[in-house]
């Protein structure tokens, strides 16, 4: 009886007192978490849930690690707090691993406290640097819920304050091979035209009035979208030619993700700057930042840098990180986001064999989804993109039988994502394939011949 007046006194406490995101209040559900260790949640009814998303693709070296616990209860016995003008060790000493870190010359770090803030930042810092306004970005991309980041994206969760957004941001096409908008049969000739297409806004818009380009390294909640090939430098090659700077949302694609320390990487691309958050404390503690290329921190020295944020640089939460770079170093989870990487895209041929509703899958090391059709030649979703209630019928089935039979991950219109902690074994993966086969047996019911 106690436990059962305690869990609902926790639900009615949460329900009445607190606001969830991206939600109507009412008729909410959510799962009530009592503990968390390694791939798995624990409800206050001992219910098991396999984390196949890795909460918001963040939690990366699993739940729970008491390295980074330990960390931060040392860090806290040291000192909890400092204005961000003072140092302390471990503020240097991430920096410095960050440095070693990120590619080619990006080597100074500005901390924020989550990935919206960095790629605040990160525009506010471009536009200052370039003195330029502009700021091309993709339609089908997320980069956060704060009004700058908003603008950037094209997520239409947006949609509620378009009309508050930032000035000057201009969108593009992404080279959605699977969906190509200007009709290619190859991946290749996608990345073409999509390259081709971004030129000529460029073009239309100004090139001299364009501070930055900004792109998810790999595509995380917008469909897990690849770049086909040479797409990244083709890209890098157009903005070089305009003197347009290249801002690299690493946000949900860096730290090992993957299988690099920042997607970029796949693709032979240096950026100007780097935005980061999520992995980078595998979420114990709020940490984003932008890391910045040579040039961009020399223009500093003489200038004032406009940014600034009372926790920045905050220590615990750099302790967290610090722990949290090592546990994937010590672990050898960077080589085992590759090597299960591998065995997941096995296993999603696999299942694409057995399901007739599964129209295509992309993965990238551990950052994967699973794109469900009714129609394989015709490529209809089972749900539109930003899809209304009533279009949501197989969605909601769908995402009702992930979770009873024992799984957390996102079921988004007509996508399943695939991005577990990148600790996990083949046999966890065997585990989590099979609830999702079990749900897309659903989705094939609705196939249309």
């Amino acid at each position: 009886m106690d436990i059962n007046q305690n869990k609902d006194t926790i639900l009615r406490n949460n329900l009445d007192y607190t606001l969830f995101s991206w939600s109507k209040q009412s008729g909410l559900n959510p799962i009530s978490i009592e503990r968390a260790e390694g791939v798995y949640l624990y409800d206050r009814d001992g219910k098991k849930y396999i984390d196949f998303s890795s909460q918001l693709m963040n939690v990366n070296i699993g739940h729970a690690h008491p390295a980074v616990r330990d960390a931060v209860i040392a860090q806290m016995n040291e000192v909890s707090y400092v204005y961000p003008g003072m140092i302390t060790k471990v503020r240097g000493e991430l920096g410095k691993k960050l440095a070693e870190i990120a590619p080619g010359t990006l080597n100074k770090t500005f901390f924020t406290l989550g990935g919206a803030e960095a790629v605040e930042n990160a525009i506010k810092l471009a536009r200052v640097y370039s003195g330029r306004p502009k700021i091309i970005a993709q339609y089908r991309s997320y980069h956060g819920g704060t009004y700058a980041a908003m603008s950037v994206g094209g997520d239409p969760r947006k949609f509620p304050i378009d009309s508050q957004g930032i000035p000057n941001v201009i969108h593009v096409e992404n080279p959605y091979s699977y969906r190509c908008p200007w009709g290619s049969d190859s991946p290749e000739d996608c990345s073409e035209r999509g390259a081709a297409q971004l030129e000529r806004v460029i073009q239309f818009e100004n090139p001299e009035s364009i501070a930055a380009i900004i792109m998810e390294g790999e595509s995380g909640s917008s469909g897990c979208i690849k770049y086909p090939p040479g797409y990244w430098q083709k890209v890098k090659k157009i903005a070089d030619k305009y003197g347009i700077l290249i801002i690299d949302d690493e946000v949900m694609s860096g730290f090992c993700r993957t299988g690099k320390w920042f997607a970029i990487e796949h693709h032979n691309v240096e950026p100007d700057i780097i935005c980061m958050a999520k992995g980078l404390t595998s979420g114990y503690l709020p940490l984003g930042g932008i890391i910045v290329k040579e040039e961009i921190a020399k223009h500093f020295d003489e200038t004032a840098l406009p940014l600034g944020l009372t926790y920045s640089a905050h220590p615990v939460s750099c302790a967290a990180a610090l722990a949290t770079i090592k546990v994937y170093e010590d672990e050898n989870l960077l080589e085992n986001s590759i090597e299960m990487g591998k065995y997941m895209d096995t296993q999603l041929e696999m299942l694409m064999q057995k399901h007739i509703s599964i129209g295509d899958y992309r993965n990238t090391g551990l950052l994967g989804v699973i794109e469900l059709v009714k129609n394989r030649d015709t490529k209809e979703p089972i749900a539109p993109w930003n899809a209304k209630p009533e279009e949501m019928e197989i969605t909601n089935k769908l995402a009702a039988s992930i979770r009873e039979s024992g799984m957390f991950t996102f079921v988004r219109w007509n996508w399943i994502f695939v991005a577990p902690p990148l600790c996990i074994t083949k046999e966890q993966i065997d585990e989590g394939i099979a609830i999702i086969s079990k749900a897309i047996d659903i989705a094939d019911g609705y196939y249309e011949e």
